[in-house]
Formats: C-alpha cells, sequence, structure tokens
C-alpha cells in the first residue's frame, strides 16, 4: 500500500524581551536556578498579572511579516493542567480568540535535485508563558524545580497540516527560524530552547481524504532531531497498521540517543484542559494606529527583499531565495555587490551558494563571522573577471584568504602574487604551450580530428595540467580550435 505521510507543527518562539510576559523578573539565560522568579511568576497569593507591551508588538511584527491577520481584540485563557513546574497550576495562553490569525511563511524546498518554493498555511500564533523546568540530574536521585522560565513570553505558531515530509518540515521549520530571527524578535538558539517544535504527524493511504491518528512529538530543539524524530515516527505509524494495529493518539518524546520516539502519556484534547477567559487580565485591544507605528519601524522583509534582487539584480528567483534565507547572508551579498559593482551580482550569488555556503558548513561558521569578508570576496571577483585568475585559481586563492590570521586578513591580490597564480593569458606563450600539449598527444588529436569530440576533453585538461592551471580558459580552447582546424 502507498502511504502519504501528513505533518504539522506547532514552534514556541521566545520572545526576545528582557522582561517577562506578565511580570517584571528577568528572562536572561544561565541564571542559577530559582533567582529570576518573582512573586508573580512563583503564584503567591495577591499578585496579578500585567502585560508586557513588548511581547504584543513582536507579535504584531510576526503578524505583519506572514501576511496574517492582527486580531483588534483577543482573549487571555487559563489552560488548566497539573505539573511541578506549573506553580499556578494553569499556563495563561489564548484559546478562542489569538494574537495573529492566519497567514503563510514561504521557503525553498530541494527535492531530486531540484529547487521550488513551497508555502505552508498558519492556523494561529498566540501568546503565552512558559512553564518553569524540572531539573533530573545531580540530585541524588529527585527531582528539582527551577522556575527562571516560568512566565517566559511565548509565541506559539501553529500550522495548518500541509506538510508532506519530514524534509519539507525542516525547510519550513528552518524559514520559520530565518524569519522570527530577521525580525528580531527572538534570538533562535536552539540549545537554550528559546526555538523549539512539536511536530503532529499521522499516515494515511494514498488518495484518502480523511487525516489518520496524529501522534505529537515534543520539544525538538534541532533540525536534525525534528528529520529524524518524524521519519521514525512514520516508519511506526506505517508498520504498526499493515501488522494490523491501530495507532493511539498520544504524546511522545524523541530519544536522540535510541533515534526513536516512545510514548509519554495519552494526548489531550482543549476539553482536558478546561479553558476560559482569565479574569486578571483584560482582552488585549490592539488599535489599528498601534498596528502602523509597528509596521513603520520593521525591517525590509524577506520577500520584498527576494523580489527586490530579481529586479535590482537581475538574479534568477531560485537565487534570490536562497540569499534572503538569512539576513546576515543577504546583507554580505549586497555587501560583496556594493564593492565589486552590479555586474557581479550573479558571480556573487554563485560563490555565496557554492564555495562559501560549503565552507561555512564544513567549519560550522554563521557567514557574519566568516574569516573572508564581503570586501575580500568582492576583489576576488574582480580578478576573476578582468581574466588576473581562472574560476579554478580562485578557489586556492579563497581557501588562501579563508586559512589566513584573523588578525591580518588577506586580500585576493596578495596571494595570487605570492604564489605566482596570474593567469597566462599571453597569447605567445599559450601558443607555445599548445604546440607542446598537441605534440605530446598525437592519439587524441587524431581521434577529435576524426569526429570523436569528448577527446578535445582530454586535450583542454592535457593543456591545463601543463600550465599548472594558469591557462586563461577561453583563450586556450579557442586557440586549441583553430590548431585542431588546422
Amino acid at each position: 500500500m502507498q502511504w502519504e505521510v501528513v505533518i504539522g507543527l506547532e514552534t514556541h518562539a521566545q520572545l526576545s524581551t528582557v522582561s517577562k510576559i506578565f511580570s517584571g523578573a528577568a528572562t536572561r539565560f544561565g541564571a542559577e536556578p530559582n533567582t529570576q522568579a518573582c512573586p508573580v511568576d512563583l503564584a503567591l497569593p495577591g499578585v496579578l498579572p500585567v502585560m508586557n507591551r513588548g511581547a504584543v508588538e513582536r507579535a504584531i511584527q510576526f503578524g505583519l511579516a506572514i501576511g496574517a491577520t492582527v486580531a483588534p481584540r483577543s482573549i487571555f485563557a487559563r489552560k488548566n493542567y497539573f505539573y511541578p513546574d506549573l506553580p499556578k497550576g494553569y499556563q495563561i495562553s489564548q484559546y478562542e480568540i489569538p494574537v495573529v490569525q492566519g497567514g503563510t511563511v514561504s521557503f525553498v524546498l530541494e527535492k531530486d535535485g531540484k529547487a521550488e518554493m513551497r508555502s505552508v498555511q498558519l492556523t494561529r500564533a498566540h501568546l503565552e508563558e512558559d512553564a518553569g523546568k524540572s531539573l533530573h540530574e545531580d540530585y541524588h536521585g529527585m527531582t528539582g524545580i527551577d522556575l527562571n522560565r516560568a512566565g517566559t513570553p511565548l509565541l506559539e505558531i501553529v500550522t495548518e497540516p500541509d506538510m508532506r515530509s519530514a524534509a519539507e518540515a525542516v525547510a519550513y521549520a528552518k524559514a520559520l527560524h530565518s524569519l522570527v530571527m530577521w525580525l528580531g524578535i527572538c534570538d533562535g538558539n536552539m540549545q537554550e530552547g528559546s526555538f523549539r517544535c512539536d511536530a503532529n504527524v499521522s499516515v494515511r493511504p494514498m488518495g484518502q481524504k480523511e487525516y489518520g491518528t496524529r501522534c505529537e512529538i515534543k520539544n525538538l530543539n534541532s533540525f536534525r532531531f525534528l528529520e529524524e524524530a518524524i521519519n521514525f515516527e512514520v516508519r511506526r505509524q506505517i508498520e504498526l497498521i499493515e501488522d494490523g494495529g491501530k495507532v493511539v493518539q498520544e504524546t511522545r518524546l524523541y530519544d536522540p540517543d535510541r533515534k526513536e520516539t516512545r510514548s509519554m502519556r495519552s494526548k489531550e484534547d482543549a476539553q482536558d484542559y478546561r479553558y476560559f477567559p482569565d479574569p486578571d487580565l483584560p482582552p488585549l485591544v490592539i488599535a489599528q494606529e498601534w498596528i502602523d507605528r509597528v509596521k513603520a519601524s520593521m525591517p525590509e522583509l524577506p520577500g520584498a527583499m527576494r523580489e527586490r534582487f530579481v529586479k535590482d539584480y537581475g538574479l534568477p528567483e531560485y537565487d534570490a531565495a536562497v540569499l534572503t534565507q538569512s539576513k546576515a547572508m543577504a546583507a554580505y551579498f549586497e555587501a560583496v555587490v556594493a564593492k565589486a559593482g552590479k555586474e557581479q551580482a550573479k558571480p556573487a550569488a554563485n560563490w555565496l551558494m557554492g564555495d562559501v555556503s560549503s565552507t561555512l558548513n564544513r567549519e560550522g561558521v554563521e557567514i557574519g563571522n566568516a574569516p573572508v569578508k564581503a570586501e575580500q570576496l568582492a576583489v576576488l571577483l574582480q580578478r576573476i573577471s578582468d581574466g588576473t585568475i581562472s574560476n579554478k585559481i580562485a578557489k586556492e586563492v579563497f581557501a588562501g584568504m579563508w586559512e589566513a590570521p584573523s588578525d591580518k586578513p588577506t586580500l585576493a591580490d596578495d596571494i595570487i602574487e605570492a604564489k605566482g597564480l596570474k593567469q597566462i593569458s599571453d597569447s605567445g606563450a599559450l601558443e607555445k604551450i599548445v604546440d607542446e600539449v598537441l605534440a605530446a598527444n598525437a592519439k587524441s588529436v587524431e581521434e577529435y580530428r576524426s569526429g570523436k569530440e569528448k577527446a578535445f576533453n582530454a586535450i583542454i585538461g592535457q593543456a591545463m595540467k601543463a600550465t599548472k592551471g594558469k591557462a586563461n580558459p577561453a583563450q586556450l580552447t579557442e586557440l586549441l580550435k583553430q590548431k585542431l582546424a588546422g
């Protein structure tokens, strides 16, 4: 039987406010346990929550960025459940009327060697407070409770069940991660829990309209774990059904050491939480003037920048989409073009999507910390353009710039001069080398003249080898064709 995978994600993005959502306590990461929990966070008698304006403004920013409706009036509710790290016995969240409704997130999906633009529809994004944290280590067999996170402002972002593979879910999650960091509403630190995903996964026979029974995998704090967890859960559900069993709706956790999900508890429905409006918080009213002020202060959004890159720099839509996945990458690209000139926009995009990105990934470095700065890459592109070096030699020069001491950034010109890498463009010198290569490869010459086009590549390879890769490729190709035609 052919199966279709159905995935929806719920993402908790910690908002970048300095204080909590309903109190003045700090949100700084790494403080000693229970040193950043005030009476409001601890739910001591007689205290009342007060809404953090900065958290609301960040929610408005997100809503505007995804083309959603920002609700003029939304309601806070109490989500009732018992857990040791939830001091009030309920979590303040939003249920029936969330602050952000609808919207879409677009992203590039690589599939079967091709890239295509995809969009995921969002159901909602709502404001809520985080719970505390249970600590299970170094407590002599007991569990400790740290309430520093209690009351930390979260924006929970919920998608429709639009995704059909783990790869698509990861691509969406990366795009969302980039967007909240682009806006500056979340620092995106997954190791510290600032951005974490819950995946709702189900399977159904291909062509069936009704959804299968879903399981929720909680608190996935890396893109790799998200992909592994979904893939395992899909296999588990299919095997279970094909063996005659039934999928039970439940909450599961992912064990990265064993690379499997395991049951945590039966999945609650909304009625299990007994939601009701929080009597201590009035409705959140957002006037259009407030929305307009927030909109005026927002940075250029990825979609608008993508369109500008296509229009102003003549980039293909795919290149523009890749470069605008990261604000830092887009800024680096524009800095290169500003130095090298607009005619270098496409070469700059090729280098950033190719050698630069692969080196960043291999070294585990962010583009903002790359040892090769935008101005250095611009000079390298100019040297390729003016014929000083070939593309092949440029890779060697780039590697040299990357490995140079950070306190002494090296320009392409310095490496080219020091290593004698200038391209051979002198027609007399090239002609002499070509004559020697043709004489030494008489068999390939005969094959080419008898109609075997592939023999030309072998001759070119020998000529480049003879010049140690320094020959001007276009000039060399033209000269060889002339000689072989004679």
